[in-house]
């Protein structure tokens, strides 16, 4: 008897590729990488965390945006929904959220309740209306994606469901890290490519993480005056405005 003939499977194209690349490197990570590797009870996080939130409020004050009463809000790669808990302490209430890896979805969903809209899904295919938004944002998502394409396709997404005037508030690595070839920097002009026509206010901040490593639990103030030195700093943070 002869075998059945053999279905050939359809083919997966370069952005798929991409999309299950990510997936396996976030279950590289969480088999490889400690649970507390990322806690605030690591004093170096700590200061992360604290600068990091210090510079957001400062760009969304800069552009009229702060506090976020009455705004609603959608973090792309919300993760463990870490930011949208920094949003509802800025007295959003309209949170929204999207996450790709539904392990780091279920994490959010318990810590934010039924306060929050969240969807476990790919960011190329945001599940919102366009105009939907005040405030979308991203951190260190961008920098995880290594298809030109489907950066492309996200950013795209983040404008259709961001309304007319609205912000994009951006954080992400403006170099490369040399210890993780999964990531790769994101660049001003690639930032102002993947948003045409939209100005774009960048700022460089984060002390290097070794730099940080090193200098944080000895010297909270230390770490702060050596931040202030531009060269030093290993992100960007940007808000993206939307006009049209």
């Amino acid at each position: 008897m002869s075998s059945p003939p053999t279905i050939p499977s359809a083919p997966v194209d370069a952005e798929a590729r991409e999309i299950l690349r990510i997936r396996a490197e976030y279950e590289r990570r969480r088999k490889e990488i400690p649970a507390d590797f990322y806690s605030l009870g690591r004093p170096t996080n700590l200061f992360f965390d604290t600068q990091l939130v210090r510079g957001c409020i400062a760009s969304l004050k800069h552009e009229g945006m702060f506090p976020l009463e009455g705004l609603s809000v959608a973090d792309v790669g919300c993760g463990a929904g870490r930011w949208l808990l920094e949003f509802a302490q800025w007295e959003a209430t309209d949170l929204h959220g999207i996450e790709l890896d539904e392990a780091r979805l279920e994490r959010a969903r318990a810590r934010l309740s039924s306060t929050a809209d969240l969807r476990v899904g790919d960011a190329r295919f945001l599940p919102w209306a366009p105009n939907s938004f005040d405030l979308v944002s991203q951190f260190t998502l961008f920098s995880s994606i290594l298809s030109p394409s489907v950066k492309q396709q996200v950013a795209a997404e983040m404008l259709r469901v961001l309304k007319p005037g609205g912000l994009i508030l951006w954080f992400d690595l403006r170099i490369d890290n040399p210890r993780n070839t999964n990531v790769r920097g994101i660049p001003a002009g690639e930032i102002r490519s993947l948003f045409p026509n939209c100005p774009v206010r960048l700022r460089r901040v984060t002390l290097a993480p070794p730099i940080a490593r090193l200098v944080v639990p000895i010297s909270w103030l230390a770490a702060e005056i050596l931040e202030r030195i531009p060269f030093l700093r290993t992100h960007y943070l940007a808000v993206i405005r939307k006009t049209s």
